[in-house]
């Protein structure tokens, strides 16, 4: 058998982000759209992101820091959420930069934004699909804070629709896995759930 390390948080040369990130794999990616009270863009990925309740619909991503992200989010209490397909890897990845609150990402790298239809912040034109959200709760752990946003309409491109459902093969959603790794579309199985 396999010896096995044990690895504790806290431990001397234990980095829990790093193993956390190379465990929880694949992350799907929340690319976070805000603005300030000014009206100043904000677009950055988030890769702690799920769903988490479906009704109301709700979604959930988390800052690692007090970051532009969360302090538009705190002020407004709007943000859209941009799914990152293949072809936007390159892009969003761009968007991660440590820009300072002056400076709009999407405006910095050259990325057409369009209008949301209920809330303030627009979404990445590219993107399939967007969600656009108004802020539900914060939940602060340590140095990080999970926000969840209610979902308050879905903006999904006509030609990645299989009838009213979003399809996996043509939305070719990327991912984050550990250190600077990205996980590229898989390969869909279908499996019926059993009665």
């Amino acid at each position: 058998m396999t010896e096995r390390r044990i690895l504790r948080p806290g431990d001397t040369g234990v980095n829990p982000y790093s193993l956390l990130t190379a465990l929880v794999v694949p992350r799907p990616i929340a690319w976070v759209a805000t603005r300030d009270r000014d009206g100043v863009g904000n677009l950055a990925p988030h890769s702690f992101f799920t769903v988490a309740s479906h009704r109301p619909p709700i979604i959930a991503f988390t800052s690692i820091g007090v970051k532009d992200t969360l302090r538009n989010i705190l002020a407004t209490r709007e943000f859209t959420v941009s799914l990152v397909s293949e072809d936007l890897m390159v892009t969003a990845n761009d968007t991660s930069a440590g820009f300072g609150p002056e400076v709009d990402e999407a405006e910095h790298v050259g990325l057409a934004m369009a209008p949301s239809s209920v809330v303030a912040p627009p979404f990445v034109a590219a993107s399939p699909a967007a969600l656009e959200c108004r802020l539900h709760t914060t939940v602060g752990f340590g140095a990080s804070t999970m926000i969840f946003g209610e979902v308050v309409a879905f903006s999904i491109d006509d030609d990645v629709l299989d009838g009213e459902h979003p399809d996996f093969g043509r939305l070719r959603p990327v991912s984050r896995l550990g250190r600077d790794e990205w996980g590229l579309p898989p390969e869909v199985a279908r499996r019926a759930r059993p009665d």
